[in-house]
């Protein structure tokens, strides 16, 4: 297949991982919606997103280097997103305090926190793929 073309369906494919990662992420926040929160200048939430969007795009980015195929990368990545909710959970679960509600009050101390969590699970979860 014409490289260029390659490239630009891997593209496809991550846009479509990363997409259905956030509307994922973005139902099971509860306390409020991830999009208004961001258009209203909340730094913590933003940081959070950002940190889904690299996590998943570095699980794709480890998919690519490892399997054959678009559909390959694609499933693993989709995995990896599962694998990143649950990473999620955890960390709401094991905290002292509710890591949603930290987040909506814009404390931005939460929101890097939940940034390197995704970020750095991200490449362990990337680098397992085989």
């Amino acid at each position: 297949m014409n490289p260029f073309l390659l490239t630009f369906l891997y593209f496809l494919a991550a846009i479509a991982v990363v997409i259905v990662g956030l509307v994922v992420f973005e139902l099971m926040t509860r306390k409020y919606k991830d999009w208004d929160e961001m258009k209203n200048g909340n730094s913590a939430v933003a940081l959070s997103i950002a940190g889904k969007i690299i996590g998943t795009c570095v699980i794709i980015t480890f998919s690519i280097f490892h399997n054959d195929t678009i559909t390959e990368t694609a499933i693993w990545g989709l995995y990896g997103l599962g694998l990143q909710l649950v990473a999620y959970l955890l960390f709401e679960l094991l905290t002292r305090f509710s890591v949603e509600d930290e987040l909506k009050a814009n404390n931005t101390a939460i929101g890097i926190i939940s940034f390197a969590v995704s970020v750095g699970l991200a490449f362990v979860i990337g680098a397992s793929i085989t």
